[in-house]
């Protein structure tokens, strides 16, 4: 790790390879522990909008959290920024950067590239409510979106769901759904990768459905789906609202933020009174967390006679959590750059500008 006077950096690659040390799931699971006991810090996000040259919707986020437990204070910073067009040029939706603080200078400690890191977070609280939620022993997985997200999920369900042999995918762009199945060929060889002719059919193909697409339109009714199944609702505006009205049970990672953030479609039920908050006897209504599902202070749904949906908000939390193993993990490998955060200028630089300066220090008007 970086001394008081410097800054870890890792880039995506070295991300990559301390992330392969890490189990991610477990520090996941142990985060959503650590919250529910109230031993973590989620301030309200900064969020900054805008429309780019191509019409796109384009967004940065800023997502500071801490968690306070016995013996170890992790304190950090999610910025992750992203535009919907960025796929039609070749790019991953979004990236950004992820720092470390240190708890005592409050001095940022380490850097990394937040994308895969991010995605393997929210990949890995799917397989999480997966195991706590899902069909026992679900064979099929069916997902709606085809980008990075997509990948990072079905690489991260090929290695935690044994029983799982395939998966269906669909996409609006036919050419993105291609390159996963193909991507997915060599990728997560295990899992046969089958393209869907639109979503009603790619729903109907399992009793597991991910969406991670970039809709701003509810579309997903609850007649697509043919029985009972576990919906990880990760994108912000799939499933219409009769969809979360007729489900047996709704889960999130923290009811709070969720009831408070109108730009996704459960918070915007939750402020009308479509669907009511936990503590109302009246359905429908969001039924718990994932961490109190386990610790045990709430009970389990599995889809048996109903969906149950799983609608995270995104916790600031799991990434600083996952990123200090990621720090651990960097410091057994010998990873990453060094800067040095308080050196001064060079003499020499100080010097030929001092040049340029007045009587009083000032800058004169040719180095200004």
């Amino acid at each position: 790790m970086a001394t008081a006077d410097e800054m870890l950096v890792l880039d995506r690659a070295m991300v990559e390879r301390c992330l392969a040390e890490v189990d991610v799931l477990a520090v996941v699971e142990h985060c959503l522990r650590a919250h529910h006991r109230r031993l973590t810090v989620l301030p309200d996000e900064g969020y900054l909008a805008w429309t780019n040259a191509c019409g796109a919707y384009s967004r940065s986020v800023a997502m500071h959290g801490a968690v306070r437990e016995p013996g170890r204070d992790l304190f950090g910073l999610k910025v992750i920024n992203a535009a919907t067009s960025n796929p039609e040029s070749g790019l991953d939706r979004a990236g950004g950067f992820a720092f470390l603080f240190d708890p005592q200078t409050a001095r940022p400690r380490l850097m990394a590239e937040a994308g895969s890191l991010s995605a393997l977070r929210t990949a890995a609280y799917t397989a999480v409510s997966l195991r706590y939620l899902g069909p026992a022993e679900p064979d099929c997985v069916s997902v709606l979106g085809c980008g990075a997200l997509a990948r990072m999920h079905l690489l991260v369900l090929e290695a935690a769901v044994p029983s799982l042999t395939s998966a269906c995918v669909y996409d609006v762009v036919p050419e993105r759904a291609a390159r996963l199945a193909g991507w997915a060929a060599a990728a997560v060889p295990r899992l046969r990768v089958e393209m869907a002719p639109d979503p009603q059919a790619c729903v109907a193909r399992s009793a597991v459905l991910i969406t991670v697409t970039v809709s701003a339109v509810p579309y997903l009714p609850p007649s697509w789906f043919p029985g009972p199944a576990f919906i990880a609702h990760v994108s912000l505006d799939d499933l219409l609202p009769e969809t979360f009205a007729a489900a047996s049970a709704i889960f999130v990672d923290d009811e709070d933020m969720v009831a408070a953030n109108p730009r996704r479609i459960l918070g915007r039920l939750i402020s009308e009174g479509t669907v009511q908050r936990s503590a109302s006897p009246v359905t429908p209504r969001v039924t718990g967390s994932l961490g109190q599902v386990i610790e045990g202070e709430v009970a389990a749904v599995r889809p048996d006679g109903g969906h149950v949906i799983s609608n995270p908000f995104g916790l600031a939390i799991l990434d600083v959590a996952v990123l200090a193993a990621v720090a651990d993990a960097a410091g057994h490998l010998g990873a990453g750059v060094h800067l040095n955060l308080v050196d001064g200028l060079p003499e020499e630089w100080l010097r030929s500008r001092s040049a340029g300066r007045g009587d009083d220090g000032s800058i004169r008007a040719r180095d200004a």
